[in-house]
């Protein structure tokens, strides 16, 4: 990775000139879904999904180029829209869709440690050494608008994580934010029911509380609160008097990380593993009505006396409790059957835009086609595969049902909510958990008795506390 003060001729360095890139990806793009469009009436069936297909790639791919002229926001964004990597290109061409989109992903700014102390001083207030009597200067992790370091406090000995951003990022982040709507223009030409302008706003807003680190804060406080106690799940502790705009400070927690997990565990550990974090994403937004946005390998550790610590909480959504229980009754409505009753449920919250055309025996199906996982009374081992299918299923020219609901409509209330289910899946998906997904979900879907050892664990915990 080229350091930060390289320079690079061919890169749009002013917002003008990446407007205008992308502005013309976006040009390039209508000309030749156009011609698709006009080819297709000749085509077979199959070739003309296969035309499609083509066409969905290269969309992408643009998306992928428009970022890479982003430079505040491409990591961000590259994570916000990781639907991408598996939603909406072909099997064939994911493996080279995904390495483009890492890359982008994993592109942090190299900013020298001298530049990151002025960062933590400026918004302390104070020197580092009247704060600190320890602090490695090398960063234990890099986040998409920041890095990550240990130290120790000064006051009482405390180890902590000190959490940083880049300097000058959120300068960059939201004056590259003022193209989103260019590249919702590209993504709404591969989806054209989507609603582009609630989506971008909807990123818009949630990238931007991203950039604050108070707010941030607030939440893992929130969180923090809520868990405190818990049999199995952390949350580390915030030090609220050390926490401003650009740093937060949080207790240090020692676990292994994903990565490490994944290579030793036995069988019985990964499928431990996998209740507890389907038990704290899906449990989170459908017990206490807000969630972290972001369900990621590097996001949490699993510390040596087995609790499973959970970490970023820049990316956050709290949702009405009608929200909630909407997308409750949707899954009863799953688990019953019920074509008819969940048609009129998704026409009356607005997801369809011509509800006598939508046919309710296919619209269940469709649902049932990417929550089966959980909906189904029955034990399921998840793997890369199975994550894949579903979301490839759903969001893809080549699954059955895109041609059809393409069109339709996403309340952007829902969003966030979809982008949890579906990242938490790819995590139990890498990490080959088994579980009977719908007996735990039904705790919260039914308010059914835990039928699982954590689950009664848990159960005890929320009764202790009067919920």
């Amino acid at each position: 990775m080229a350091k930060k003060d390289d320079k690079d001729a061919s890169m749009p360095t002013t917002r003008l000139r990446r407007t205008a890139v992308v502005g013309r990806l976006a040009a390039e793009q209508a000309a030749r879904q156009y011609g698709t469009r006009a080819a297709n009436l000749t085509r077979s069936e199959e070739d003309a999904r296969a035309a499609s297909a083509r066409r969905q790639l290269e969309s992408a791919e643009q998306i992928v180029t428009a970022l890479g002229t982003m430079k505040g926001a491409a990591m961000k964004l590259g994570q916000v829209l990781s639907f991408l990597d598996v939603g909406l290109v072909p099997e064939e061409h994911r493996e080279e869709f995904q390495s483009k989109l890492a890359a982008l992903r994993d592109a942090a700014p190299n900013v020298a440690f001298k530049d990151m102390k002025k960062v933590i001083e400026a918004d302390l207030g104070e020197k580092l050494g009247d704060v600190f009597s320890a602090f490695d200067e090398h960063a234990i992790a890099a986040a998409s608008i920041g890095q990550v370091y240990r130290a120790t406090l000064r006051e009482d000995g405390r180890d902590v994580a000190v959490k940083v951003q880049y300097p000058g990022i959120a300068t960059a982040v939201r004056a590259d934010m003022q193209n989103l709507g260019i590249i919702m223009r590209l993504i709404k030409r591969m989806v054209p029911g989507i609603d582009a302008g609630e989506l971008a706003d909807e990123i818009r807003e949630r990238v931007g509380e991203e950039l604050d680190y108070e707010l941030e804060a607030a939440n893992q406080r929130r969180l923090a609160r809520i868990f405190r106690g818990h049999p199995f799940i952390v949350v580390p502790e915030v030090i609220s008097g050390l926490s401003r705009e650009r740093v937060i400070v949080t207790e240090f927690v020692e676990g292994a990380g994903f990565d490490e997990i994944n290579e030793r565990a036995t069988d019985a550990e990964r499928d431990r593993l996998g209740e507890i974090v389907f038990r704290f994403y899906f449990g989170c937004m459908y017990r206490h009505h807000q969630f972290s946005g972001d369900p990621h390998p590097g996001n949490f550790l699993v510390m040596p006396d087995g609790r499973v610590c959970f970490l970023d909480f820049g990316l956050f959504k709290v949702i009405d409790k009608r929200i909630a229980e909407v997308e409750l009754h949707m899954q009863r409505l799953e688990v019953a059957g019920d074509a008819a009753g969940f048609h009129a449920l998704l026409a009356k919250e607005g997801f369809l835009n011509d509800p006598e055309r939508m046919d309710p025996a296919r619209l269940l199906e469709f649902a049932r086609s990417s929550t089966w996982w959980y909906i189904e009374d029955g034990e399921v081992r998840l793997t890369p595969q199975i994550a894949s299918d579903i979301i490839l299923g759903v969001a893809t020219p080549m699954g059955e049902h895109f041609a059809r609901m393409r069109h339709e409509n996403f309340p952007r209330e829902y969003l966030f909510g979809r982008r949890l289910e579906h990242m938490t899946l790819a995590v139990l998906g890498q990490l080959g958990a088994s579980a009977n997904w719908h007996r735990i979900a039904r705790e919260w879907t039914f308010g059914d008795a835990p039928v699982t050892e954590l689950g009664e664990l848990e159960a005890a915990f929320y009764a202790r506390r009067g919920r």
